[in-house]
């Protein structure tokens, strides 16, 4: 069978034992050295709360490896929640619930792309994605994908298999319109050409 593998870091020796301890129980994963973040799949990190120092480490990781992280920790708050998300972080544990099988659960799904939150924490964090629709993209008339509407517009009728002339007879725009939307699109997302922006959209359901 597979393993999923994975490194653990902690704030204290006693975390780290701690939660060695319970992920060693599961066959299902392999716990590595913790310096061989190349090696991992997955991310552990246990601490009391969400510190400076803590955050720091979390960026680090996340700039230089990208790895998805499962945070167990005593509390955390509304605020830090999004200071975690940044941070690469997936799924969130509270060290009074763990077990050895929540853990796995969490690791195994991190390593899938999936995620793991406390209903409590879900909800704050759909209030804080309405408050930026509400407050930061509605206002300068994007959405959740970081479009706008033209932009969706255009990539789908791209999709579909239009020229630029095609398009923009059909929406009522000048050519030279429908390119700076597409050039507009490309760069921003760091695209390289219009395949590419429309498979790009695609994939992420933008269209």
């Amino acid at each position: 069978m597979d393993t999923t593998r994975l490194v653990l870091q902690a704030s204290d020796q006693l975390s780290y034992a701690g939660l060695a301890s319970l992920l060693r129980s599961s066959p299902a994963l392999e716990l590595l050295p913790a310096d061989d973040l190349a090696g991992a799949q997955v991310l552990v990190f246990g601490c009391e709360q969400l510190t400076v120092d803590v955050v720091t480490v979390l960026r680090r990781s996340a700039a230089e490896t990208g790895l998805p992280v499962v945070l167990v920790l005593r509390e955390i708050t509304e605020s830090e929640l999004l200071t975690a998300v940044e941070c690469r972080v997936v799924a969130i544990l509270p060290r009074a619930a763990v077990t050895g099988e929540r853990l796995a659960h969490s690791v195994l799904a991190a390593a899938r792309g999936g995620g793991v939150l406390p209903p409590n924490l879900v909800g704050e964090l759909l209030k804080h994605i309405e408050r930026l629709q509400r407050e930061v993209l509605a206002p300068n008339g994007l959405n959740a994908s970081g479009l706008t509407p033209r932009e969706i517009d255009v990539l789908r009728l791209m999709a579909d298999g239009l020229d630029t002339g095609e398009i923009a007879d059909r929406l009522c725009y000048s050519e030279r319109t429908v390119k700076n939307v597409i050039y507009g699109v490309t760069h921003r997302l760091k695209l390289r050409n219009r395949s590419h922006a429309v498979a790009y959209a695609l994939r992420a359901g933008m269209i």
